[in-house]
Parts: structure tokens; C-alpha cells; sequence
């Protein structure tokens, strides 16, 4: 049996921390370092940029993480598996090459594409089917972005064709974990399990510092025992023993910390089922475990693997027109009078584009002693595939109520200029429609077509119902937060939610009391919504999604929080009557 693999992640998203690279080399042994740089926004942007100059569209930061870290890797046999060639793999191959060239560093660099179906997309467009939000015609016609997610299979070959440094295009978070493990261990195709393992240890990494610290639930508890807890917290690594089990640690010396809550926020972390789809693996999250092996080290096991599907998930963004925002302060007294005012002499001028929005923010305070404290903000949005229309057409009606409209009335800036935005939209595509295409060292090329799935095993029995909950004892109104840890984020239009309880007591009440209904009262922006909720008893967690307080997603968003970072943490500030059995000792509140 192989010994565990232990890969070590260096980026979370496209502008995470620089010496991450640096630090996961410096700070102890590792096999292998991976690194996401690619979201949905992230795409566009990519798409943008190769609008403009067809030799862009990778992510420029690491190449220059690699100029510090190459040789050190190279040294000591560490390879490097990377999503950062983005629309252009090869592109950044090259530029690889050339680093290593100038550095005297002879390095083996290959490359994973066959993801850019936008070339493909008129061919295709019979064959794609909707997701989150169908494709229209507009989605394909003016896409400037379409990729499918890949699996390992290619990073697998690149890996055994001796590969120091690996470079893809759009391949799954998860796969930049998978791949490595799968070469490792000499896994196949039908060892489900042990690929589902690897998935969750991928989805656990892929986020960087997330799972040791970073974004945590309870980090206050983790600077009342070191105040300098979080200053500069390490990034994570996976040991990924043969049978899929990992345990997810870190560096020692780092900051920090790997728990099981830690662990488990980032496992809820926009997922959006029990049931974690991808190319090579379903995967089963509500049959993992979590354990405390020691310090810093939690076990993940008990994942279970189905065949994937036959489709495979596409990112698609366009283009979808500009839109301009300004911010209207709205000080001391009559507040919803004057922004009352305000929506009636706007009206004329927001009746000429596609969409605005106006939005007020009670973020005043009364008797305030700084002035900031005292006002209300009113944010006024529009969007239109005409420039024009967003531009002066725009902002000059709201400047010339400068000496017409309430008292103290103001702007927090100059009238800006508009900004296009892009729309995602997901789609599915036959998995037989994209083979991988690998670039190999040697300056070969082998095409992988996709395989057939493996014949499905025997299911593992469905989550198990929580502790029923029986409780006639007092109850205290607190803050939900004070029991319950949550991690939130975005799929698309949807926002994702996960609420873990502290004990297997809190789990059982958790589940009684957080219905769908109850958390749409908490969350009245979600009130018209078609929530849903799974239970994870693994994790004592709930997870719910909340299709489409998104809007288009991110990067066509106008909420004040278009990536629903902090809907987490909006529930946990809500007031609930939580029973007082459950409640920490005043002193830990």
C-alpha cells in the first residue's frame, strides 16, 4: 500500500496571498502544492482580457509565485498542479518554459485543456441543456466565456508522463486535489470511494486559508486563547492515505488553526446538496466523519462515491450591458421621508433604462456623535445594454436635485462612469462532447476521451434523521450565533448556506427549529424564496440553498453583498429563543 500523499494548497482564488507558494515549500515536507486561481468572476475577467490581447487569459500571479519557488521545487521533487492557465493553458505553459529557461532550471511542463467550448458553442448549442438558469440564445450568442468543468483523468496523465509543473484550464477545484491523489495511489476509474475521499479533501483545500482559520465562525474563541492567532494564518495541506481518507493539517508554527469546526465550515462552503456532483465522482457528504487525530490534524473519512453523471457542467458568461451606482447619504431625522422623497423626483430619470434599483440602508444611528454615524444610505442602481443610458443621462438628474431635493443632500462621490457587467449561466453538456486534451512534456499531444461511467455499487444508506427533540425547559432570546456556526457563499444566482450546531444536542434542536419556513422569517429577503434544506448529520449541519437572492450572480449583482459572504453571518446575529441548556456559560458568550 502507497504511503499518503500529502499535497499542500498555495491559492485560493486569483489574488490570494503572494508567498503562500513560498511559505508551503519553507514550512515542512510536501509532495505536491495545487493551487485554484478560477471562479465564475474570475472567467470573465480572463474572457475580457483575451478579448483585448489573444495571449492573455491566464493568471499572471503565478508565474511570478513560481520565479521565487521554482528551483525549490524542482530540488526537492515537489510538484506543482495548478488551474491557472485559465482560457490560455498553453499560453502560460510557455511562459513557464521561458521562466525556467532564464533560470537555468530545466522544467517539464504539461498542460490540461479541451475545457474552451466557446469556439464549439454553434456546433454544440443543440446539445446544451439549462442549469441553474437555461442558456438563451442571447447566453450563446454573445458568450465570451464557456467552459466545461474537467476531471483528474488529464492531470493523472500529465503526472505519469513526468510532469514538474502542471497547467490547466478550467478543471474542478476538487480535480486539482483528485489528480494528484489518483497518480499516487494508481487509482482507477471505479474506486469510487477512494476518489470521493479525495474530492472531500480538494473541496476542503481549495479555499486556502479558509479551513485553518481564515473566515471562521468562532475565530473570536481562537484569539481569547492566542491574540495573535489569526495575524498571518497558514495554509492548509491533506495527507490522502490510499483508501481515500485524509487528514486535513498544516504547517506547524503557522497561524491559525485546524479543528473540526474549521474543517467542517469549509465542507459546507457552497455546497449545494448532500450529493456533490462532478466528472469523476459523485460524492456523498452525508456520510463523512470527522475526527480530532491531535493538534492541528482532523480526519475526514467515511465518503462515498457514485459513478459521475453523463453530462458535465458548463460556465457560461456574456456580456450583459453597463450599470452605474450612486450612494445618496441621507442624515439625521425623517429618514423614510426623504427617501421617499427622493425615489418620486428620481423616477423620471430611472424610466429610461432596463433595470434600477434603489435600495436604503439604515445604517444611522440616532443622537449619533460622528456625522457618518448619523445618516442612511440610499443606493440607486441602473443597468441597460445602452451605455448612454446608464451614463450622464443618468447622473446628471440626480446632481441637478443638488439644491432641490432634501436637506443636507449629498453624493459619497463624483457622478462615476459606467462599467459593463457580465451574466453566468450554467449548462450541461454530454461528457462524450469534451475530451481532454494533454499537452505533454515532450511536446506531444494525446486526446482522452471521456470514459464510460463504471457500473454503479451498492448505495450506502441515506443520512440518518437527526435526535428527535424534546424540550419543555426555559429558553433565553439570543443570537442564534451563540449556538451555531455558518458558512455561506454563492452558486450562480443562488446563495448557499450551511449551519452547523456545537453538540449532538444542538444538532437535534438545530434541526427541529431551522426549518425552511423559519429561516425565510429570518431572513426576509429570502422570503419569497423556493428554500430547501439537507441534513448532514455527519457534521450536525444543515444545508440550505436559496435560489436566486443572487440575482444573475456576481458579476451582474447590485445586492450589497453580491456574493453572499456574510448571509452566514446575518443568521447567526439574529435573535432566537435558543433552550438555555444549550447556552455557554455567561462567561464564554
Amino acid at each position: 500500500m502507497t504511503a499518503p500523499l500529502r499535497i499542500a494548497n498555495v491559492s485560493g482564488f486569483y489574488g490570494d496571498r503572494h508567498g503562500a507558494m513560498r511559505e508551503m515549500l519553507d514550512g515542512g515536507d510536501v509532495d505536491v502544492l495545487t493551487g485554484d486561481y478560477l471562479a465564475e468572476l474570475t472567467m470573465l475577467i480572463l474572457g475580457r482580457q483575451r478579448q483585448e490581447d489573444p495571449s492573455a487569459g491566464w493568471a499572471r500571479t503565478f508565474l511570478s509565485q513560481l520565479e521565487e519557488c521554482l528551483g525549490t521545487a524542482l530540488e526537492r521533487g515537489v510538484r506543482i498542479v495548478g488551474n491557472a492557465g485559465g482560457l490560455n493553458p498553453q499560453g502560460l505553459a510557455d511562459a513557464v518554459t521561458a521562466l525556467g529557461q532564464r533560470l537555468g532550471l530545466p522544467v517539464r511542463v504539461a498542460t490540461v485543456s479541451g475545457d474552451d467550448l466557446l469556439p464549439r458553442l454553434g456546433e454544440l448549442r443543440g446539445r446544451l441543456r439549462g442549469g441553474d438558469r437555461p442558456p438563451g440564445d442571447r447566453d450563446v450568442d454573445d458568450a465570451i466565456t464557456a467552459n466545461a468543468y474537467l476531471g483528474c483523468r488529464g492531470i493523472v496523465r500529465a503526472l505519469q508522463a513526468g510532469a514538474d509543473v502542471v497547467v490547466t484550464g478550467r478543471v474542478t477545484d476538487a480535480g486539482l486535489v483528485v489528480g494528484p491523489a489518483a497518480w499516487h495511489h494508481g487509482w482507477d476509474a471505479g474506486d469510487l470511494d477512494a476518489l470521493a475521499g479525495a474530492t472531500v479533501a480538494g473541496h476542503v483545500l481549495e479555499c486556502g486559508a479558509q479551513a485553518t482559520g481564515g473566515n471562521f465562525s468562532f475565530f473570536a474563541e481562537l484569539l481569547d486563547a492566542d491574540p495573535a492567532a489569526l495575524d498571518h494564518v497558514g495554509f492548509p495541506l491533506a495527507e490522502i492515505a490510499a483508501d481515500g481518507t485524509a487528514v486535513v493539517t498544516k504547517h506547524p508554527g503557522t497561524g491559525g488553526a485546524v479543528t473540526v469546526e474549521t474543517v467542517t465550515e469549509q465542507l459546507l462552503y457552497e455546497l449545494t446538496g448532500s450529493r456533490y456532483g462532478g466528472p469523476d465522482v459523485v460524492t456523498r457528504f452525508d456520510t463523512l466523519r470527522l475526527r480530532a487525530a491531535g493538534p492541528d490534524r482532523v480526519e475526514v473519512s467515511g465518503a462515498r462515491g457514485l459513478p459521475p453523471g453523463a453530462q458535465l457542467k458548463v460556465a457560461v458568461n456574456r456580456l450583459g450591458g453597463f450599470r452605474n451606482t450612486m450612494t445618496l447619504p441621507l442624515t439625521g431625522l425623517d429618514v423614510e421621508r426623504k427617501a421617499a422623497l427622493l425615489r418620486r423626483q428620481l423616477a423620471p430619470a430611472l424610466a429610461g433604462v432596463e433595470e434600477a434599483t434603489v435600495t436604503l440602508a439604515r445604517t444611522d444611528s440616532p443622537d449619533a456623535d460622528v456625522q457618518e454615524e448619523a445618516a442612511a444610505l440610499l443606493h440607486v442602481t441602473v443597468k441597460d445594454r445602452d451605455r448612454r443610458r446608464v451614463g450622464k443621462a443618468f447622473t446628471v438628474p440626480v446632481i441637478e436635485l443638488g439644491l432641490a431635493s432634501i436637506p443636507g443632500f449629498h453624493a459619497t462621490s463624483a457622478p462615476p462612469s459606467p462599467s459593463a457587467y457580465g451574466v453566468y449561466s450554467a449548462a450541461w453538456v454530454p461528457a462524450e462532447d469534451v475530451p481532454q486534451v494533454v499537452g505533454l512534456p515532450d511536446g506531444t499531444t494525446e486526446t482522452l476521451p471521456s470514459p464510460a461511467p463504471p457500473p454503479a455499487g451498492p448505495d450506502a444508506p441515506g443520512p440518518a434523521a437527526p435526535p428527535a427533540w424534546s424540550d419543555d425547559g426555559p429558553t433565553r432570546r439570543v443570537p442564534l450565533g451563540r449556538v451555531a456556526g455558518a458558512r455561506s457563499g454563492d452558486k450562480g444566482g443562488a446563495a448557499t448556506l450551511g449551519v452547523y450546531a456545537r453538540t449532538d444536542d444542538g444538532f437535534a434542536w438545530l434541526a427541529a427549529f431551522l426549518t425552511p419556513d423559519r429561516l425565510r422569517a429570518l431572513l426576509p429577503e429570502a422570503a419569497a424564496l423556493p428554500v430547501t434544506r439537507d441534513l448532514l448529520p455527519g457534521l450536525r449541519a444543515l444545508l440550505f440553498q436559496l435560489p436566486g437572492l443572487l440575482g444573475e450572480g456576481v458579476a451582474a449583482g447590485t445586492r450589497f453583498d453580491p456574493q453572499a459572504k456574510a448571509v452566514g453571518e446575518w443568521l447567526r446575529s439574529r435573535a432566537v429563543d435558543v433552550p438555555v441548556r444549550l447556552l455557554p456559560p455567561e462567561g464564554d458568550a
